[in-house]
């Protein structure tokens, strides 16, 4: 996969799953209301910090094994499959909305600092450490190909759609204003949903072809 290509795959696959009702954007909302616009960056700062260092720990530990031709298949199909499933998902719940943007905040945590909280959010979501077995993994493995700035392209592309929507996010609690209607939501999450179905059938592809299928 090309460097411009993995950028912006990993950019739209970082919003399908960023963009996804879960205890990081609760706490978005939720730390948002209480303490500023400023929340929603520093909460995904944990987060892309936390998410940098499973990746230099892939590599460290797999780096060797992540080239395999076996490994890579396996990761492919497996991590193919997920996305299917994932983006299926999406699919089904945008279109007979399920999803909705929540926007009500409850107490904020005084204890911990918005970074801490990132961090703490992301290893407690079991669906964190689901995608970065399957899909993340697989986006590893293909980047790994193209060396250390394939992953740097892959890394930026992923915390650059984070980033991008947690602050839109974070910006339109703090000034008051519901920035997207639940249906301009839906919409978004149905192309989104769209697209990882398309992108799952290419890492499928990519897992079957040494295996001369096609």
């Amino acid at each position: 996969m090309e460097l411009d290509t993995l950028f912006i795959t990993a950019l739209i696959i970082g919003f399908s799953g960023a963009m996804m009702p879960g205890p990081l954007l609760t706490a978005t909302v939720n730390e948002s209301y209480h303490k500023g616009a400023s929340a929603g960056p520093r909460i995904i700062l944990g987060h892309s910090i936390l998410e940098l260092l499973l990746i230099i720990g892939l590599i460290m530990g797999l780096g060797s094994f992540l080239v395999l031709s076996s490994v890579k298949i396996t990761i492919s199909i497996v991590g193919g499959l997920f996305l299917l499933w994932m983006g299926i998902g999406i699919i089904k719940d945008a279109g007979f909305s399920k999803v909705k943007l929540e926007l009500a905040a409850v107490g904020s945590n005084k204890s911990l600092q918005p970074e801490a909280i990132g961090v703490l959010t992301s290893i407690s979501n079991p669906y964190w450490t689901i995608w970065w077995a399957t899909i993340g993994l697989g986006y590893v493995t293909m980047a790994w190909e193209q060396g250390i700035i394939g992953l740097i392209v892959f890394y930026l592309g992923h915390i650059s759609a984070d980033f991008i929507w947690y602050t839109g996010v974070s910006f339109g609690i703090a000034s008051g204003k519901e920035m997207l209607s639940d249906n301009i939501y839906r919409i978004i999450l149905l192309i989104c949903g769209v697209f990882l179905v398309g992108l799952s059938l290419y890492f499928i592809y990519l897992g079957v072809k040494p295996l001369g299928i096609f």
